[in-house]
């Protein structure tokens, strides 16, 4: 009988025992099923030594770095950072925004205290200053990539809403009084509110799709503009971040809110004169490319005599400051001078203003300023006509007298006067000078 048995054939016992290792299974699948996924591999960070090893190297009394080791690796005094970390944690509303509620110190699932408010501000400015990649102080201060690049968004929202009404904000009459005679004794323009141009920011991971908007030939990535007013001493009073790179600087002017205030004739006015001529409203000095309104004065674009010639060079020469502004814009900020890399135009516009804001708190901080800010000065209240129809008249007459091209020839005409005078007294100085270095 065993002799005619097949391959094919089975007994009850391996019948059982094949249908025990089924039911095995079965309560292994119900197991697995009933444990959470755990989609990373979860990483321990020690961040409570971490924030103490940051707190000994840069800021208790005896740390290891000195304060210039501070300045130069955070842009800023160590004063200056920890105001602006004190002003983000203390910060009270209700309900409280979700970007300052991120640097509340809490308790998280685990019974650990969140990190605190101090790692994630240094991280913040140190991926500003560096252009780092938001993984790359994971070592240092053990933080993941998603905190760290949550901790540069809110931040930047933090700033801007805490200090933008102060450092960012449009000059008021003793501003304007202070910036017209501060440019007047450096550059010898009388009348001059500053400097204004535009720059591109290039735009690495613009979508394809709109690549073709804001790409630009001269440039091998897509770019971004901005829009900049600057002083003497590199205070950027106005900036409009966001146009497209394929625009000029015309467009951009079109779109910008420079000159709202003017248009509602509510802009400080400070009477000036040139040349035994009296002007009301002040300038900025442009260049080629902009139009011949009475708020720009531009440069000639061929000398024809020795006092176009020198009027170019000095016009050229302050205009200068704007340029020197975005220099040390881009070279503070290392995520400002490199390609941008984040997907979407509020990011890297959040990302400029806070940048421009912390340039001119630096300022402040440093006493470069031209406006004494110990004394805060208020924007006076706006007060716009409540009839619809005498606003209209109201933005139609200073439209006229704002883009008036006989004011901005006989403004530019006196001011190559005044420089004309101011040339010969300098030919005779060194005239003088010549004479007496050969007779002796």
């Amino acid at each position: 009988m065993n002799q005619n048995r097949t391959v094919f054939d089975i007994d009850e016992e391996t019948d059982a025992f094949y249908l025990q290792k089924a039911v095995e299974y079965h309560e292994w699948l119900i197991q697995q099923e009933a444990q959470p996924r755990l989609t990373r591999t979860p990483i321990f960070r020690d961040r409570e030594d971490a924030e103490r090893r940051l707190r000994a190297d840069y800021f208790d009394d005896h740390c290891k770095y000195p304060l210039y080791y501070f300045r130069r690796r955070f842009r800023m005094s160590r004063k200056l950072f920890l105001k602006i970390v004190n002003g983000i944690s203390s910060y009270t509303a209700d309900p409280l925004p979700q970007h300052f509620h991120f640097f509340k110190s809490r308790l998280d699932c685990t019974g650990r205290m969140s990190i605190s408010a101090l790692m994630k501000c240094t991280a913040a400015i140190r991926q500003m200053a560096y252009g780092s990649t938001p993984d790359a102080f994971d070592e240092y201060l053990q933080m993941s990539e998603h905190t760290a690049r949550d901790a540069l968004f809110f931040f930047n929202m933090c700033i801007i809403e805490l200090y933008m009404p102060k450092y960012l904000r449009k000059p008021t009459l003793e501003d304007v009084v202070k910036i017209q005679q501060k440019h007047n004794n450096v550059h010898g323009f009388p009348g001059m509110l500053g400097s204004i141009d535009c720059m591109h920011w290039e735009w690495k991971n613009c979508p394809v799709s709109w690549q073709g908007q804001y790409g630009r030939g001269d440039k091998k990535y897509p770019t971004i503009m901005l829009e900049a007013v600057a002083s003497q001493d590199l205070w950027i009073w106005h900036a409009f971040y966001g146009m497209a790179g394929a625009n000029n600087d015309i467009n951009v002017l079109d779109n910008s809110p420079l000159f709202d205030d003017l248009l509602d004739d509510l802009a400080p006015v400070v009477p000036y004169v040139v040349n035994g001529v009296q002007y009301r409203n002040g300038y900025y000095l442009a260049d080629g490319i902009y139009p011949e309104w009475a708020s720009f004065v531009k440069s000639f674009t061929v000398a024809t005599d020795p006092k176009h010639t020198y009027f170019k060079q000095r016009q050229e020469s302050a205009r200068k400051d704007v340029e020197r502004a975005f220099g040390v814009l881009q070279g503070r900020w290392g995520l400002i001078q490199q390609p941008a890399r984040a997907y979407e135009v509020n990011t890297l516009r959040r990302i400029m203003y806070a940048g421009i804001i912390m340039h001119n708190m630096i300022l402040e901080d440093q006493n470069m300023s031209v406006v004494d800010w110990k004394h805060v000065y208020s924007n006076p209240a706006r007060s716009l006509q409540t009839v619809w129809i005498d606003r209209c008249q109201t933005q139609r007459r200073k439209a006229k007298e704002l883009r008036d091209k006989d004011t901005h020839i006989s403004l530019q005409q006196n001011l190559r006067t005044i420089f004309g005078v101011k040339l010969k007294k300098h030919r005779k100085k060194i005239s003088r000078r010549g004479v007496f270095f050969y007779f002796f």
